[in-house]
Order: C-alpha cells, then sequence, then structure tokens
C-alpha cells in the first residue's frame, strides 16, 4: 500500500485529490473497541518509540452474492459474521522487527461486556467460555478487540479486517503468490467439504479465487485441522510479504491502482485508520521491517473437549513478550530482562494481596503455614492488606499473579519487595486480584533464597518451547510446504 499510494495520491494535485477522495470513501470504517475497559497506554522505550499492535481479521460473512458464491455453507447465508481468522500483527518500538500470533477460531476464552454502537444492544460478558470466533456477532470488530485485550492485556491500536470476496479481489491485484504442497492435493471429501483447492506436488502461484482457496483449505492439509489451516495461512502472508518486496508486483502503474481500489474496497478498519494517509503512513512503518525479522507463530494451546484452550505458561509467555516488546525470533533476548510495568502501583499499604501455599512436591509434601508465615512477611514490609488464603496451588517457582494489566504494577511492587524478579509477575485470568504463590524454590525463611532468584531467568528456553508449540515460521523461510493430508490427493 505504501509503494501505491507513494504514486498515485502524489500526482497532479487536482486529479490526485479527487483520487484520495475516493479511495478514503472505500473504506468502511468501524469502531476500535467496543469493550467497557479501557485499554492501557503503551511503554515507550529509551528512544521515545512506541510499539504498534495491529489486529488482523477475516469474517467468514455470507452476506453479499459475492460471498455466498465463495463462501458456500447455504445454511449460513445471512448469519452473523465470525472472526475465523484471528492474527494480532506486533510491529517492535525500534520497527526492527514483527510478531504474529494467530488464535485458532475455537479457542475458548469468557467474552467481556460489547455494546453494538448502530444498535445500542449490549450483550452482557459471558458467564462461561465461548468460542472466540463469536465476537464478531456481538456488534463487530471491536467486540473481537476486546476480547483479545481481556485475555492478553495486549494494547491494540488499530484493526483490519476483510472478507471473502476482499481476499480474491487483493489476491488478484497483488499477482501469484508461490506456494508448495508436498503432494498432489485436492481438498473435497466425500461430502462434498473442503475449499476445492486443486494443485500439483511442488510450487505453485496462486492468486484470486485460488489464493482464498490455500486459505481456507482444512480438509487437505495434515490433520485437517483448523491449526493446520492457521499454519498454511502463515506459509502465504510470508510468501506475499517476499513478493511484495521484490517490487515485481507493483511495477505497473495499473496494478497499482488496481491493487489500491481493491484494498480500499476490501477493508473494514478502525475509525484511528480511516484516511489512506493514515494507511501510507502505517505502510511506511511496515516497510521498514526486513523479511528475516518476520516471525508467525499459533497461539500454543491445549485440546478441551473438540475445542482449544490457551496452553497455560506457554500462551501467556508470547502475550507477556508482545506486551514487554521482546522480539519472539530471540535476536536481544539474552540482553533484554523484563520490563517494569507502565502501571503505577498503588501504595504498598493499599495493595490487596492474598498469599497460597504452593510449596507442594511429591518427595517433600507441602510445607505447612508457609502462606501466612510469607503474608506477615509482607505486612512487615507495609503490605498491611495482605492475607493468607488456605488454598493449596503447587507451582514450581514462587509466581506473582495478577488478572489484569491495570495491577500488573501492583503485582511487580510485591515481587520487587521479596526480592523476586520481574519475571516473576504474571497475568492470569485464574485469580480477581493480585496474588502471591509460595513454590516450591520458597520452602523457608523470610527472604528469597538467591540461588533460587539466579535460577529463576528461564524466559529463553520457555520461549523456544512456546514457538514450537506455536510453529513459528520465519518470513525468509522459502523452504516452507504444507503436508498433504492422506485421501485427499489425486
Amino acid at each position: 500500500m505504501a509503494s501505491v499510494l507513494s504514486l498515485l495520491i502524489l500526482g497532479t494535485a487536482g486529479a490526485g485529490y479527487l483520487y484520495y477522495r475516493q479511495l478514503n470513501s472505500n473504506l468502511k470504517k468501524e469502531e476500535l473497541n467496543l469493550g467497557d475497559k479501557p485499554m492501557a497506554g503503551h511503554q515507550v522505550n529509551a528512544a521515545g518509540q512506541t510499539p504498534l499492535n495491529i489486529l488482523l481479521i477475516g469474517s467468514d460473512a455470507r452476506n453479499s452474492d459475492a460471498n455466498k458464491r465463495l463462501g458456500g455453507a447455504r445454511e449460513t447465508f445471512d448469519s452473523p459474521p465470525l472472526a475465523d481468522v484471528q492474527m494480532l500483527l506486533h510491529v517492535s518500538a525500534d520497527r526492527s522487527n514483527i510478531s504474529v500470533i494467530s488464535m485458532p477460531r475455537d479457542t475458548l476464552l469468557k467474552m467481556p461486556k460489547c455494546t453494538d454502537p448502530e444498535t445500542d444492544e449490549v450483550y452482557p460478558a459471558t458467564t462461561g467460555p465461548r468460542m472466540t470466533n463469536e465476537s464478531l456477532g456481538r456488534g463487530g470488530p471491536g467486540c473481537t478487540v476486546a476480547t483479545w485485550y481481556e485475555l492478553t492485556g495486549i494494547t491494540i491500536d488499530h484493526f483490519m479486517m476483510i472478507d471473502f470476496s476482499g481476499v480474491v479481489s487483493m489476491a488478484d491485484a497483488i499477482g501469484g503468490v508461490p506456494v508448495c504442497v508436498t503432494d498432489n492435493v485436492h481438498s473435497r471429501n466425500s461430502k462434498g467439504q473442503g475449499s476445492g483447492l486443486k494443485l500439483e506436488r511442488g510450487t505453485t502461484y496462486v492468486k484470486g479465487e485460488q489464493a482464498l482457496q490455500w486459505l481456507r483449505t482444512r480438509y487437505g492439509f495434515e490433520d485437517g485441522t483448523d491449526l493446520a489451516r492457521t499454519h498454511a495461512q502463515h506459509m502465504y502472508m510470508n510468501s506475499m510479504v517476499r513478493e511484495l518486496k521484490k517490487n515485481t508486483k507493483l511495477s505497473d502503474p495499473n496494478k497499482l491502482r488496481k491493487l489500491a481500489e481493491s484494498a480500499t474496497r476490501a477493508l473494514t478498519v478502525d475509525e484511528r485508520l480511516d484516511t489512506v494517509k493514515k494507511l501510507y503512513d502505517l505502510g511506511e512503518e511496515l516497510k521498514k521491517v526486513p523479511t528475516s525479522r518476520i516471525t508467525m507463530v499459533t497461539m500454543p494451546w491445549v485440546p478441551q473437549g473438540g475445542r482449544v484452550l490457551p496452553k497455560p505458561g506457554e500462551a501467556e509467555l508470547l502475550f507477556k513478550m508482545i506486551r514487554e516488546d521482546t522480539p519472539l525470533d530471540g535476536r536481544a533476548s539474552k540482553k533484554q530482562k523484563p520490563q517494569a510495568s507502565g502501571d503505577p502501583a498503588a501504595p504498598d499499604a493499599e495493595i490487596g494481596v492474598m498469599v497460597r501455599n504452593g510449596t507442594s512436591t511429591d518427595a517433600l509434601g507441602v510445607a505447612a503455614g508457609r502462606a501466612a508465615e510469607v503474608a506477615g512477611v509482607l505486612a512487615e514490609e507495609g503490605f498491611a492488606q495482605a492475607k493468607a488464603d488456605p488454598r493449596l496451588t503447587p507451582r514450581e517457582r514462587t509466581t506473582v499473579y495478577f488478572p489484569s494489566v491495570d495491577l500488573e504494577g501492583d503485582a511487580q511492587t510485591v515481587a520487587k519487595s521479596l526480592g523476586l524478579p520481574l519475571s516473576s509477575a504474571k497475568r492470569s485470568t485464574d485469580v480477581s486480584g493480585v496474588t502471591l504463590v509460595v513454590g516450591a524454590d520458597w520452602r523457608t525463611g523470610s527472604t528469597y533464597p538467591e540461588s533460587a532468584a539466579e535460577d529463576d531467568d528461564k524466559d529463553g528456553k520457555d520461549r523456544d518451547e512456546a514457538l514450537k508449540s506455536g510453529r513459528a515460521l520465519n518470513g525468509e523461510d522459502t523452504e516452507a510446504c504444507m503436508t498433504v493430508q492422506p485421501g485427499f490427493t489425486w
């Protein structure tokens, strides 16, 4: 888009302005955040720069003739749309790297209260877990943004949403993008289900409707699940970026114009991204990142009755790395330490802290009375509202949990007062307030052991495990190739 607009907008004054107005009018706009919680501000790095987070949403809306033809599933025509593709794109503050985290569409999570800006209908917060793709039908993409913020605590600056016909028009305008399969594949089963994608073994340049088929293929890739489809989407996006970086697709003025018009007609954006000039400025920021510093990953997950849940520990670690602007590719991770929260902490005496005993191990059992002992240590440090919680929560390492980003500063203050590393403060939706779990690494004494503090910095190893679970893909990986599912070859 940056290359497109630099040629088209900066033309002759009269024609350029009229064309600019036309492109602006093409864009569809929605509110950024339909939840009732304002998102926290960004933390500024040493150079005064801030990161940028964009939620990319693929809607399965079948509300037009084109989308009905492309989407199929007649029984879902004109139904509330689902956010079947959700990718959070994080651009580092120094614009040196991009990290993308995809959330599987059937992830179960709690949804916040959302208000539809057009009808004023209020969707109350869910009492139990729901599939994340349902968020789009609760007022629009701003509810999908609010749902992400509820789960991750990541401040989201913008969203961009596209539907089936939008993908086809943009894929046509961009031109062919190379994709690879290990065998001949035809995504169609005996019941007629599947995207219809039919490719020969090896590399094929796909565009238009065939590109949409690639992005939608589930039956025919790997194990036939949405998780395989997400990996294929990462391959396509990385390949598309590489092609556009070559500029071979953007050398013809007519192609440039077609891409600009297709993009603006295809996209629904938030109100902060409501002009082509703002899209141009965003494109300039994205352009700064080399493909070798792009990392795409699927949120680590665990199965839950045919659906999935965020994998404890690993999913939150990736979310935390995004919140702290830590590169997922590991470059600089050895030198970069957890940052102090930008959220100001309350006075020590006003911070409520529940202390649980998590010292139990198979070999040693529980160290009785540890919750009360450590609560007493906190009280002596000035935390007058520290209380022992009788529940036992076994943990290998001592951890301070907090439920939302507005309590992160309080949690870090508690950690610091006990000599715990900042990395011990972790966000969790399983607690309702700041909760200190005294782990098996601190079974005795009033001071956290120095040896435990030194051993606590395991972020590098934990990051590697999380990226392995999420099947991380680098932007310059030209060898990536989708494995074909048995029974879908020809």
